[in-house]
């Protein structure tokens, strides 16, 4: 049980991470999990996990705020999320039964080898980046990715949403917000698949979660609010940025 000091910490780290995941389209959890390992002591399945209480209910609202803003793709974005539910539980399965060193530097490697292609490409538009797009997203490709990211989000907790941002942005021809709506589709119905499996596996501490939930997903909307009000180049620069920030600190930890 959480002192009230400690309550009161949750809270407001969930209200910062609330924001920051609707700025990005990943529930926040990106950020939670180096965050619970690196200054709460929890070892990586722990903090997969735990974040999933708080990414659970924050990608719903998230989702909800992006398609009142005309950023999601109904059909692509149903599509998407079937294709992907399935695979997250097998992805969880997998990642609740590798031990926590391996699981965290395999988390921290992916997400740097994700930054940096993200961010050299994104440089590389220049001032295109922020002309407009048209996507090219068929329905083959469709559930490719979302299978896919099915499997990363089940395997790293929200890693689906990290995948799916940079393929649907720079081979498909997405705006960056559009693709964070639809990455926040492919995720929102695995979370809680996943959240169920790492529950299961003794891998979730309540205690935490419950109280980074109450913080997190009231302050979820001023996120997809600001995201929608920067320039497209620079919300994806600064989407490349989070995630050099999440890999370093995963990859750092002893």
């Amino acid at each position: 049980m959480l002192d009230l000091p400690h309550l009161a910490l949750f809270v407001a780290l969930g209200a910062v991470l609330g924001a920051l995941g609707g700025l990005f389209g990943i529930g926040g959890g990106l950020i939670a999990i180096p965050v619970l390992g690196l200054f709460f002591g929890l070892d990586q399945q722990h903090a997969q996990g735990t974040s999933l209480v708080m990414v659970t209910p924050n990608v719903l609202v998230g989702l909800r705020g992006y398609a009142r803003r005309g950023s999601v793709d109904k059909r692509v974005a149903v599509l998407l999320a079937a294709c992907a539910v399935s695979f997250t539980a097998l992805g969880a399965l997998y990642a609740t039964r590798i031990a926590g060193p391996g699981l965290r530097i395999a988390f921290g490697a992916f997400a740097a080898l994700i930054a940096l292609y993200f961010i050299v490409e994104t440089l590389r538009t220049g001032a295109n980046g922020d002309a407009p797009r048209r996507p090219r997203l068929a329905w083959g490709w469709t559930g490719v990715v979302g299978a896919l990211g099915g499997v990363v989000s089940g395997f790293f907790s929200v890693g689906g949403a990290i995948f799916a941002v940079p393929v649907l942005t720079l081979l498909f021809g997405y705006a960056q917000a559009a693709a964070q709506g639809l990455a926040l589709a492919l995720v929102a119905p695995g979370a809680l698949v996943g959240l169920v499996t790492y529950a299961l596996a003794g891998d979730v501490d309540w205690a935490i979660g419950i109280p980074l939930a109450v913080g997190g997903t009231p302050c979820v909307r001023f996120g997809v609010a600001l995201a929608h009000r920067l320039p497209d180049r620079a919300l994806r620069l600064l989407f490349g940025v989070l995630l050099v920030a999440a890999s370093a600190a995963l990859l750092v930890k002893r």
